[in-house]
């Protein structure tokens, strides 16, 4: 089909000034040719074309010629009649045209995704000539050159640990915490949780996450905060440690839990978060174990991180760590155990039977010289394995494809097998499976049902070439840059990689002024 355009200001197509292609649809010499049998095409010009012109032509020529229900042109000239005159229009919905999706099936597949709400309403899969029987969306989002995902989910960080991203490396463990970290954070205030979480904030949505799991404290509020304002998804504790307070720790906890759980219309949920068994005793946990089943509330804590944890635990108590903490009943409401370097069988058997879900933090272990999570083996006994990037102090990103990246390339060579973490599970682990992990309901997936959280990223980078696999090149070549659009409960957060709802200038300018005042550095 041709259609003529008399427009001389189509910026989109440079109409009337040079030959352009999009997908299926040339503009040559004042004409959109395309291919009316291919439904691709409809959408594609829905989404280059402004010139209401256009659309009213094509929907009068395809009317003249009298195509019949379940043919392409009756369903795209009742979607272009609606984009041209406003019919059907939904205030809180959009589409995602011509775009490639990794499916929950692992597959990577053309469609449209239509957006009603926070809710993924329809998938239109170019393989199937069958329209959806939606009207289409006044807003529509060029999907060309864009791989669509479900959002990444950072299963285990401290937000604002990014106020002591570089201050102290290369150490081990405990002398890191001991000598540097924990002095520093003994003398952060509230406006320095703010504006360290708003920080992470800001790299996460660029970084292509969409939730996230966070420890630290006091003054988690300010991080509801921040998860509220950005409009991303948390899941929230504060750290407990038993000495010092560790009783109004634990009440500060809950009483996060009464206020925010489920709060920024469920963006935010909050667990209860022991720190670690050599910082919390067994008669502790207990104290903990018995607040999580009182509110119904899940636990995330820190397991088996080093060899030396484990060799304290079983000096001390005699038994390994998740056998002495199975004891006191913290596994009982649900847990996010992050790390899990070290395991023994008969750990591996709590897991399964209390469905304890892994946060694996591969470039922080290795950073530290932890260890290397049994990631295929957890995987293979049917454990859910999530993803996190730890602190940025002891990462020092809070890039999570680095993380997938790691994750496949660590349980490879780890195993000797180059089967063993393959990149479409590795995706797996760091959407569907985190959303598990933190006990997010409908969320992780690209599915119709399913929350509206979905990253689109570009894939026009030469990192991206040639384009065979986009699924592959995302884990293994591409970078968190590419991370062009990110949707969150239906809100654009960002598009064209500009920030919707943080002011990056302004927070750069006051984390830096906390920066000064922690350190003096």
């Amino acid at each position: 089909m041709k259609i003529s355009c008399d427009e001389k200001i189509c910026v989109r197509c440079l109409a009337c000034v040079s030959e352009s292609e999009f997908g299926g649809i040339t503009y040559r010499n004042g004409q959109l040719i395309f291919d009316e049998t291919r439904a691709e095409d409809w959408t594609t010009i829905a989404a280059i074309c402004p010139v209401n012109a256009i659309k009213t032509e094509v929907a009068m020529k395809i009317s003249r010629r009298g195509f019949i229900a379940g043919a392409v042109g009756a369903a795209a000239a009742m979607a272009f009649s609606k984009i041209t005159f406003g019919g059907g229009k939904m205030d809180n919905s959009f589409m995602i045209g011509n775009v490639k999706i990794f499916t929950s099936q692992g597959r990577v597949e053309k469609a449209d995704i239509y957006i009603t709400d926070d809710k993924i309403s329809e998938i239109h899969w170019h393989g199937n000539r069958d329209r959806p029987d939606v009207p289409t969306p006044k807003k529509i989002i060029d999907g060309r050159n864009k791989f669509a995902t479900p959002g990444l989910v950072n299963a285990h960080t401290h937000a604002s640990m990014t106020l002591l991203r570089s201050y102290s490396d290369d150490k081990s463990l405990m002398d890191w915490l001991n000598k540097d970290i924990w002095p520093v954070e003994a003398k952060m205030n509230r406006q320095d949780i703010y504006w360290g979480a708003a920080l992470a904030a800001v790299e996460m949505i660029r970084g292509g996450m969409t939730a996230f799991a966070d420890m630290y404290g006091p003054n988690m509020e300010e991080v509801a905060k921040v998860v509220d304002e950005s409009g991303m998804r948390g899941s929230l504790c504060r750290g407990l440690i038993s000495f010092a307070d560790g009783d109004k720790k634990l009440a500060d906890n809950v009483e996060l839990y009464k206020n925010f759980h489920g709060a920024a219309n469920g963006r935010i949920t909050v667990m209860l978060g022991p720190h670690a068994i050599y910082t919390c005793p067994p008669d502790y946990l207990r104290k903990v174990a018995a607040e999580a089943q009182k509110l119904g509330a899940k636990i995330h804590i820190h397991m088996n991180e080093t060899q030396t944890e484990i060799d304290d635990c079983i000096k001390n108590y005699g038994k390994r760590p998740f056998e002495v903490v199975d004891e006191t009943g913290l596994f009982d409401t649900g847990t996010l155990a992050a790390h899990c370097v070290y395991l023994s069988d008969s750990e591996i058997e709590i897991l399964k039977q209390k469905n304890i879900h892994v946060a694996h933090n591969p470039g922080s272990n290795m950073k530290l010289a932890s260890g290397i999570c049994p990631v295929k083996k957890l995987l293979d006994e049917g454990i859910t394995v999530a993803l996190g990037t730890d602190g940025a102090s002891s990462n020092n990103n809070l890039d999570m494809l680095e993380e997938i990246r790691l994750a496949a390339l660590l349980a490879k060579v780890a195993t000797l097998d180059p089967l063993a973490v393959p990149a479409n599970q590795a995706l797996q682990m760091a959407t569907e499976f985190g959303a598990k992990a933190l006990g997010l309901k409908h969320v992780g997936k690209l599915e119709v049902g399913c929350k509206a959280d979905i990253v689109l990223w570009d894939m026009r980078g030469v990192d991206w070439q040639p384009n065979y696999n986009p699924a592959s090149l995302l884990v293994y070549s591409a970078n968190s840059s590419a991370a062009d659009t990110v949707i969150i409960d239906g809100k654009i957060l960002m598009q064209n990689r500009e920030l919707k709802t943080l002011d990056e200038e302004k927070i750069i300018a006051e984390f830096t002024a906390c920066t000064n005042r922690l350190t003096g550095k």
